[in-house]
């Protein structure tokens, strides 16, 4: 059996990783193929499609030309398209519409979110994207900024997401305000509350003045009545709206009761029943909507327009309007409005915003300004970010992308996705609703008919009927989980994390080991001087300046290193001589000429070699001692005589120590170390911030084993690295979680959660806000289920009337909606 690799970016431009649609259905596509065994992605950076089939069935020329024209067929293929919508009403409905937009031909999934944002993927072989719209605005929902529409509503766009040809498009469709379908009238967007309120007082002025003598029962009747039809009002729209689909929703089943109350002379308990519904749906809502914006407010973090230099002049511009290549000029305490490169001053820019950083950031210009820039390389001092804020200086900063591939553009437009992806438990209790919704109706039609079994009257029969359906309705079921979900991306979101779903959400919280690349995860990732010693007579001075000589004119990794460090420690005034001659000596050291005198840096070897014999007792002790530390130590040699030693490492970063401190502290027990360096560095690094399990000398395929393993034994593992060259690794665990992700698109697109900034210490923050919305989500799921329980039999007992069952049944959905809304204002784990 013979094995070919193909690379995955070949086949399928722009798709990151093995979770993405496409790559399921390419890999299908080669698995159907004759003569192809066995297709699938193999572990690498970049991912591999690892294709196993029989040389004697089909030639390799064949499997290639197969590949390539599955990969193409798919990424023209397969589109999906992330609208912006209003008139969303709740979470049920969201699914109506969802399901909606799902039975159009040629669409293969659609997902529409309580907060407004409609997920589509279709297949364009079946349909196009002008089909596609059209069958969402088949629906009751509207695009935002249709130009088909009445203008009503805010615009704004949608973006298009496509795996077409080495691009994931993001249009904007404008030309026109979409109608906003919300609950709006006019009394604004809050007029299904004003008609709550109103129905609700004149439900109560009813009630009062049917207990005072003299005044007639037709006064309190007719009040009732307002009530009534201020209260039903929204509910008769709604559902009208779900019957025209062929739906028998929960507002329909509610107006029947009110209607069957009103026919039996209930009319007090009618006009209660359809105030406290719809007061309960216009708190639902209007809680929601906090949610909502607090999302949307990621929207509005960049300025409308920018300072651009053009001409030798400067001018106001829309951000849409810049270019790469543009300068942009930021003010003192103004937002930064396009991604670039700083060019021209210092500033401290304030990026909690984007990365949750709670200090400010300084920033300085590169050196040479009109140089390349390299994204993947460039030093975070001299990045900016759109949406941040400038501090007390002006900056000028070329602009390297445009104002729709920004980092807070990917990150709206992720949390947006976000947004449609359900978790497991809301699966769970979709499923559930799927078949409790029915049976309490068919419970309900049997309830009706009581009174043939039962030595009771019609009137009395459908009054139970009515009151066991009120208390078995679904609503604060439905809006347990979503809301607790939305809830906690928009905190993540805002504390520069993002959390790309429901199920990383609650995943992130079940974890019970943590593992960790260490190069430039829980180290710096650059090399410092740690340690110099002088030997014999030779003072420290000496061998600093001997080192800084050589290494200058090194571009080995770690003579950068050395040569910062050591000025640092001999200052600006030292006078260094001219090095000549440099030779590299491979896997040795070097070797230079420094004021005519012939110098060595480099290993044990090296010396050996050089002069014959061991090195002395007292020098290779103190180099043992440092590489025991974890530390690269260094001899330097000049002429006859041994100058000293000089040690690098790279060390741990700053805030790593306390944040595994703070991991122990909740809980998190195990914490592995994946290291491809000596198993003696990985000790020492260990020792020194406090991991448990060190693990060292690894090949990537030993870090894919390993947390393989580290799955088998804990059963939820997260890793956490830098997204890209941890790939392979992060994808085996339950949770990926990328760091730096502002500075890295590729982090962005393939984590689970990504770490905005490039530091450690939102890691307990996350873990701890996943954890208390997964015990948010079920308190919401006991409470609402429990109230569900406990009220079916207490109406069918007739213990409880239709007046506390809609009291108890509303009161569960405000509380459900209010327990997830806490997550907005989580603060992190308690110290």
């Amino acid at each position: 059996m013979r094995k070919l690799e193909l690379d995955l970016p070949v086949l399928l431009p722009e798709v990151p990783g093995e979770r993405d649609l496409c790559v399921t259905r390419l890999l299908s596509a080669l698995n159907a193929e004759g003569g192809i065994e066995k297709a699938h992605l193999k572990d690498g950076t970049p991912p591999q499609v690892c294709i196993h089939y029989d040389p004697d069935q089909v030639a390799l020329e064949k499997v290639k030309a197969i590949a390539r024209r599955a990969g193409a067929e798919i990424t023209e293929r397969y589109r999906h398209l992330l609208l912006d919508v209003t008139g969303i009403r709740h979470q049920r409905h969201a699914r109506q519409v969802g399901a909606q937009i799902g039975k159009a031909s040629g669409i293969t999934e659609a997902v529409v979110s309580g907060t407004g944002v409609a997920r589509v993927e279709y297949d364009t072989n079946l349909t196009d994207e002008s089909a596609v719209l059209a069958a969402v605005r088949k629906t009751d929902i509207q695009i935002m900024g249709d130009a088909t529409a009445t203008p009503h509503a805010d615009h704004d766009d949608h973006s298009g997401h496509d795996h077409g040809p080495g691009e994931h498009d993001h249009k904007t469709h404008g030309g026109g305000h979409g109608h906003n379908h919300d609950h709006s009238g006019i009394f604004g967007e809050n007029t299904e509350l004003y008609f709550a309120i109103g129905s609700g007082v004149f439900w109560l002025v009813g009630l009062i003045l049917s207990f005072i003598g003299g005044v007639p029962e037709l006064v309190s009747t007719l009040l009732y009545g307002i009530a009534i039809l201020l209260g039903g009002y929204f509910i008769l729209i709604e559902a009208f709206q779900t019957i025209r689909q062929g739906k028998f929703e929960i507002d329909f089943l509610m107006l029947v009761a009110a209607a069957g109350a009103c026919a039996l002379g209930e009319f007090q308990e009618a006009a209660l029943l359809l105030f406290l519904f719809s007061i309960g749906h216009a708190l639902e809502n209007y809680a929601m909507g906090r949610a909502r914006k607090s999302i949307a407010a990621l929207s509005d973090l960049a300025p409308p327009t920018a300072l651009v230099k053009r001409n030798g002049s400067t001018s106001e511009v829309g951000v849409a309007e810049l270019v790469v290549g543009d300068i942009i000029v930021v003010r003192p305490n103004s937002k930064i409005a396009a991604d670039g490169v700083i060019i021209s001053g210092t500033s401290a820019v304030d990026q909690a915003p984007i990365t949750g950083e709670s200090v400010p950031v300084d920033k300085l210009p590169v050196s040479n300004t009109e140089a390349e820039v390299d994204l993947d390389t460039l030093p975070a001092e001299h990045r900016a970010f759109a949406g941040t804020i400038n501090g007390s200086s002006p900056l000028e900063i070329r602009v390297l992308k445009l104002a729709g591939d920004s980092t807070l553009s990917r990150l709206v437009t992720l949390v947006k996705e976000a947004e449609t992806q359900q978790s497991p438990t809301q699966q769970l209790t979709d499923k559930f609703e799927r078949y409790f919704v029915p049976a309490v109706i068919g419970l309900v039609f049997l309830l009706l008919f009581a009174f043939l079994v039962i030595d009771e009257p019609f009137s009395k029969s459908f009054y139970r009927a009515m009151a066991v359906l009120v208390a078995a309705s679904p609503c604060a079921l439905a809006i347990s989980t979503p809301s607790a979900v939305l809830a906690g991306v928009a905190r993540a979101a805002r504390q520069g994390v993002l959390i790309k779903g429901g199920r990383p959400l609650e995943d992130l919280g079940g974890i019970t080991a943590l593992a960790f690349d260490k190069t430039g995860t829980l180290t710096e990732g650059k090399p410092r001087l740690t340690e110099v010693i002088a030997s014999g007579e030779a003072t420290e001075s000496e061998l600093l300046t001997v080192a800084i000589a050589v290494e200058e004119l090194s571009d080995h990794p770690l003579a950068a290193a050395i040569v910062t460090g050591s000025k640092e420690r001999l200052g600006s005034s030292a006078s260094i001589p001219a090095a000549e001659n440099l030779e590299a000596l491979t896997a040795r050291g070097v070797k230079a000429t420094v004021a005519g005198k012939t110098v060595h840096i480099g290993n044990r070897r090296l010396f050996r070699e050089l002069t014959g014999q061991e090195i002395p007792t007292d020098i290779d002790q103190q180099m043992a001692k440092l590489e025991d530390t974890g530390n690269t130590a260094m001899i330097v040699h000049q002429d006859n005589r041994y100058l000293g030693i000089i040690a690098v490492m790279d060390v741990a970063r700053p805030e790593a120590k306390a944040t595994l401190a703070a991991l122990k502290e909740i809980g998190i027990k195990k914490m592995v170390m994946l290291t491809g360096d000596h198993q003696k560095v990985a000790d020492a690094v260990a020792a020194d911030i406090g991991i448990t399990d060190p693990l060292g000398s690894l090949l990537p395929e030993d870090k894919v084993a390993a947390i393989e393993q580290l799955r088998a034994e804990e059963g939820m593992v997260a890793m956490i690295g830098d997204g890209v060259n941890d790939a392979p690794a992060m994808a085996k665990s339950t949770v990926g979680i990328a760091m730096g992700a502002a500075g890295s698109e590729v982090a962005l697109e393939t984590a689970d959660v990504a770490l905005m900034a490039d530091r450690l210490d939102n890691l307990p923050f996350a873990i701890g806000l996943s954890r208390k919305a997964k015990a948010v989500i079920w308190q919401n799921l006991v409470l609402s289920l429990g109230m569900v329980v406990i009220l079916i039999p207490l109406t069918l007992l007739g213990i409880a009337e239709i007046g506390p069952a809609v009291i108890a049944h509303e009161g569960s959905t405000l509380v459900v909606v209010g327990n997830a809304l806490r997550l907005l204002r989580y603060k992190g784990p308690s110290k």
